[in-house]
């Protein structure tokens, strides 16, 4: 029995080489993951560019799960808006995932059980293969049974797109080296789906041919890379509370930690990593170790940062350094925790009561995360005060394909202006909050290195010798010094990623973070119909001199970004001399990873609209 493969709305059966979005609809809990993972992965050793985005529910099991695979052998990493062939193994979500599919694709089910009523389209292929049947007549366990179904149906999609089995064995082989038993039932279920296909189908019109564009790329995780980011800028220690969607992070660091942190000859742990018992004990236990003169870092999400917000404020106005990972998810309170925004750009920028403002790096990708990681702890030492990573859950739990993470092993820490106990010898008094240099960062000191350093702080009023004040002048002096390092910081932190348009146009798109891939993409699209934009993106708050004058030279700029408040366009109305109505907001707070097409959609009709 072979299916023809239904034309698109234009009539056309073009083979899609490279290029199509494979979408798997499944339950939660049952395992599909691992198969997802490896469907991925498959491709990408084929040395075709690939992301997958896995977007699933908070609860443990029973709730439908998606995963989106693109291929894009142009390296385009954003959600395109397209599926080309939708696995419907959820029969709960499948009238919803039947209408996903774009005319022209196909959508793939388990025909185990007869459906007299089963939901079609005239303008795709629908395709039944009896993957429980199958895996159960093969295999006796109950749980077995669901997971092989999970591999049978990878099976089916690579002899339908033309994925290479080798490859796919040989990851197969790979993944399961420590328990090879597992490998041959694995290769059987895979083997089901595959050859049922072949008997039965023809492939469709999505082709995964070898390419050769991944080979100096790696597949990463944004958690796992800010991690790998902390084991190099030398923190040594981590405190933390388990919170969805920043978990993984720590996770990451301790893997990275028993790999590099260990003493060859003792065997001694050269790092600590404590479980505290809420966010504010870990918090507190940061800022205590970064004023002993540890490294060290906290991760966690928005409402970890909200009860922290105390703590960040003391750490502000004491001026000791931390680095505060916040891996966004969807708010306000609990909100959707395994849904991806970036709803907490004010709350990091301004994060306590009373008048704060505080540095945050904002990575695109896992390449970024490991980067800025390590910028964020030069930079809290350099200007004693809490720093800020915002990443977010798409960026931090899916696998990205970047390229491989460059370190130059000259590198030093930028420990700031520290006095060491020569140093502290040599003057007659050490005064903790005294501006020596005019620069706006006083000189501190390791407790315990020298009789005239600092042992105690403050986060009480204190004058620029340390010592306690209630006088508003003296108050007033140190605050305004603070704001002084702040504002200083600015042209110091990574600049803006500017991207100027092919064409000179008075329009341009400004965004932040994970809109990064897909703001691009869309640009390339809207390219193509003659609309022609600059692109900026923002790197680091405060923000650099380059973003005031890039917005000047332009009539409009379409601020894009994962929030439903407009949080980066009200940043920038505060902070610069933008006008309210130059700054367009564009904006997507689904809670999934924006994707490409929306972006194109909404800024095209507001052009189309002004015109």
């Amino acid at each position: 029995m072979n299916v023809q493969t239904q034309p698109d709305a234009a009539g056309s059966t073009e083979v899609k080489v490279n290029d199509f979005v494979i979408k798997i609809g499944n339950v939660n809990g049952t395992g599909s993951a691992s198969a997802n993972g490896l469907l991925m992965k498959s491709i990408f050793r084929m040395g075709v560019p690939v992301v997958g985005k896995n977007l699933f529910p908070s609860n443990i099991q029973g709730l439908p799960t998606w995963y989106e695979i693109r291929v894009s052998k142009d390296g385009w990493t954003a959600r395109s808006g397209n599926v080309d062939l939708m696995v419907a193994m959820n029969l709960e979500s499948y009238e919803q995932d039947l209408k996903t599919v774009s005319p022209g694709g196909a959508l793939l089910y388990d025909s185990t059980w007869p459906r007299p009523k089963l939901h079609g389209r005239e303008d795709i292929t629908v395709i039944g293969v009896p993957l429980a049947k199958m895996t159960n007549s093969e295999f006796a366990n109950a749980r077995t049974r669901v997971l092989m179904k999970n591999m049978a149906y990878v099976g089916a999609v690579a002899a339908l797109t033309g994925i290479d089995m080798d490859v796919i064995q040989s990851l197969v082989e790979d993944t399961f080296k420590a328990k090879p038993k597992l490998i041959e039932p694995n290769m059987k279920a895979l083997m089901l789906g595959h050859d049922y296909i072949t008997n039965n189908y023809d492939a469709l019109p999505l082709r995964v041919e070898p390419m050769d564009e991944t080979k100096d790329c790696i597949l990463i995780e944004g958690n796992d890379a800010a991690a790998l980011g902390c084991v190099y800028a030398g923190a040594t220690f981590g405190a933390w509370y388990p919170i969805t969607p920043s978990t993984s992070l720590m996770d990451g660091f301790k893997n990275h930690c028993q790999k590099l942190r260990v003493d060859p000859e003792t065997g001694k742990n050269n790092y600590c990593i404590i479980q505290a018992e809420d966010e504010l004990s870990a918090i507190g236990m940061v800022i205590g170790a970064n004023w002993n003169g540890a490294r060290s870092f906290t991760p966690t999400s928005g409402p970890g940062i909200s009860l922290m917000s105390e703590f960040i404020g003391f750490a502000y106005y004491a001026e000791v350094p931390a680095v505060l990972f916040d891996i966004q998810r969807v708010g306000p309170s609990t909100g959707m925790p395994t849904r991806t925004q970036q709803g907490d750009i004010l709350l990091a920028a301004y994060a306590s009561h009373g008048d704060t403002k505080h540095i945050v790096l904002f990575p695109a990708d896992p390449k970024e995360c490991f980067e800025l990681s390590v910028d964020a702890f030069d930079a809290a030492e350099r200007y004693q005060t809490p720093v800020f990573v915002l990443s977010d859950l798409d960026i931090g739990m899916n696998e990205w394909m970047v390229p491989r993470f460059d370190w130059d092993d000259s590198r030093q820490p930028d420990r700031g202006k520290v006095l060491n106990a020569a140093d502290l010898e040599n003057i007659e008094k050490f005064y903790r909050y005294f501006d020596y240099d005019g620069d706006g960062i006083p000189y501190r000191t390791i407790p315990g290195e020298h009789p005239k350093g600092a042992f105690f702080t403050r986060g009480s009023g204190h004058n620029k010798f340390g010592g306690y004040t209630e006088d508003s002048a003296a108050y007033q002096e140190v605050l305004d010094r603070i704001l002084q390092k702040w504002k200083n910081a600015a042209d110091h932190l990574p600049g803006p990623v500017i991207q100027k348009a092919a064409e000179p146009t008075k329009r341009a798109i400004l965004t932040v973070g994970g809109c990064d891939a897909a703001v691009r993409e869309a640009i390339a699209r809207m390219a193509q119909d003659g609309l022609h934009f600059d692109y900026l993106r923002v790197k680091a708050f405060p923000l650099h001199s380059d973003i005031e004058a890039f917005i000047a030279e332009h009539d409009t700029v379409f601020v894009v970004e994962q929030n439903r408040d407009g949080q980066l366009r009200q940043l920038l109305i505060n902070e610069t001399a933008a006008e309210k109505k130059q700054l367009i907001p564009i904006l997507d707070y689904s809670g999934m990873p924006t994707d490409t097409g929306l972006i194109a959609r909404m800024i095209t009709d507001h052009c189309q609209a002004e015109a």
